[in-house]
């Protein structure tokens, strides 16, 4: 079983049914107060922390007095509009007292599709981890359509827990944890403790939402649960109505853990690597050896540029000679690496005319 506490970096998901007292249309108070001393408590331990959060169209549709019934897109979008502040200022003035800053992140399924948004979410929140801050994720559902919905929370928090190379993602839900068959139906249906591989038979036990709030259902979370397995994080479901869920988690409450064959780290060097490369970075002796020693590609040590590569597109790693040395994320443009091949760091604002990365390739974004 994996171990919370020992966790480098935790996406926690949070649905509206947790969240948000359906009959009220506010919000579950006591329970968040607990959520955030389980955040406090996490971060004693050096943990990061993301939440991905739902809530903000339940929040805002009880504002507008909206009826509980499905909305129409132009009144979810309002409710969201509405319910987006309410959350942000729900878990600021939740964690606050424990002297921890939050970030609102509003993400749509075209900044995880697209390389470059991508790229540019991936650089945000981990600067703001770095800083100490935990970031609260949702949908951006005040313009996001269908074509650009991520649908549900829980591969949205799978996405993102690839994104920030987390090692734990846990889904707090409304049962403790993935059974054979739907619990509240069948009285003989039992809990899978551990799932270290998904297999057919396991999808078809998958069933759907039951929830008046909540949007997923455990075929979601299967599929939450292969993108995070795929990315080298181990996933839990567990039972998140209850007071203090996360340190319950750590404590041994009851749950199903999906286990990961590899580490975060790992798997995004194995899924860089298979990308196929849409330009090429010949490098000169230095910066060869800046590589073997673990730092990022600067521009500095670059001798030539070939492709058409976009922001955000693999590019290969050569020798003078030609030689493949590995791939990498490019941070610019083909046409912006070639204006500043050779140039120092510092040098490089005054030629493209605006401030801008001083990797040309990250080291987190490159496989040798």
């Amino acid at each position: 079983m994996a171990s919370l506490t020992q966790a480098r970096r935790v996406v926690i998901k949070i649905g509206s049914a947790l969240l948000v007292d359906r009959n009220a249309g506010d919000l579950r108070q006591k329970w968040l107060v607990s959520l955030a001393e389980d955040v406090a408590w996490l971060k004693s331990f050096g943990i990061d922390v993301v939440i991905v959060s739902s809530g903000s169209i339940a929040l805002g549709r009880g504002v507008l007095n909206l009826s509980a019934a499905d909305l129409p897109l132009e009144q979810s979008q309002a409710a969201a509009a509405v319910g987006q502040i309410r959350l942000a200022r729900a878990y600021e003035e939740g964690l606050a007292p424990h002297g921890i800053t939050t970030a609102q992140v509003l993400v749509t399924l075209d900044d995880s599709a697209n390389r470059r948004r991508y790229l540019n979410s991936r650089a945000t929140l981990e600067q703001l981890l770095g800083m100490g801050v935990v970031p609260i994720v949702n949908e951006n559902d005040t313009i996001a359509t269908d074509e650009i919905r991520f649908g549900d929370n829980d591969r949205l928090a799978a996405q993102i827990a690839a994104t920030v190379g987390a090692d734990q993602l846990v889904l707090l839900s409304d049962v403790d944890g993935f059974y054979s068959a739907n619990p509240a139906l069948d009285p003989a249906a039992r809990r899978f403790d551990l799932i270290d591989r998904i297999t057919p038979e396991i999808e078809a036990m998958a069933g759907d939402a039951g929830s008046g709030l909540s949007k997923g259902g455990m075929k979601t979370k299967l599929m939450a649960a292969k993108i995070a397995i795929a990315a080298g994080c181990t996933m839990a479901i567990t039972e998140g109505s209850v007071l203090h869920p996360l340190r319950a988690l750590g404590n041994g409450a009851a749950a199903t853990w999906f286990t990961a064959d590899t580490d975060p780290q790992a798997a995004r060097k194995r899924w860089i690597a298979a990308m196929k490369p849409k330009g090429t970075v010949s490098l000169d002796a230095g910066a060869i050896a800046a590589l073997k020693a673990g730092k990022s590609l600067l521009p500095a040590g670059v001798a030539a540029i070939s492709g058409g590569f976009q922001r955000g597109d693999a590019v290969a790693i050569t020798d003078s000679d030609g030689h493949t040395l590995g791939h990498g994320l490019a941070r610019y443009t083909a046409e912006e690496a070639t204006r500043i091949l050779g140039r120092k760091s510092h040098e490089i604002e005054a030629v493209l005319g605006y401030p801008a990365r001083a990797a040309l390739i990250h080291r987190d974004d490159m496989a040798l």
